[in-house]
């Protein structure tokens, strides 16, 4: 899976439209989110084919801005401290997270600046290192 930024115009109806575009083609989003930042809508969805969801997009003419490889990871919901403790790994290994939000499956989302150490620190917690 990948994440798409997606540039929204600051309007009622231009959420909906990018739905509608994605839905027609078939595709479904498997999480993300979207705000607004100096006027201008942002938003970061994952996808699974994420060239089809770009095609859809653009033949309607909405900006896809970047489509960037995401790393996954389980954070156990119950207990606290779990984000603090993943952002610090990634700190402490010079990534910075760019952006984070939740799947469907309740699994962590981030796009970070450098995939490959972000991927190392993330196999690392997999592997329980954060205990």
């Amino acid at each position: 899976m990948r994440d798409l930024a997606i540039r929204l115009e600051h309007r009622p109806g231009a959420l909906a439209e990018m739905g509608e575009a994605l839905g027609s083609a078939g595709l479904s989003v498997e999480g993300g989110g979207a705000f607004v930042f100096d006027g201008e809508g942002i938003a970061h969805f994952l996808f699974e084919d994420p060239a089809a969801a770009r095609k859809a997009l653009e033949e309607r003419g909405i900006v896809v801005i970047e489509d960037r490889e995401v790393l996954v990871q389980k954070l156990k919901q119950d207990q606290p401290g779990q984000l603090g403790k993943i952002s610090r790994m990634m700190a402490d290994a010079g990534v910075n997270i760019e952006v984070i939000y939740s799947d469907h499956q309740n699994q962590l989302i981030l796009v970070v600046d450098d995939f490959d150490k972000g991927q190392a620190v993330s196999e690392m917690w997999k592997r329980g290192a954060h205990i």
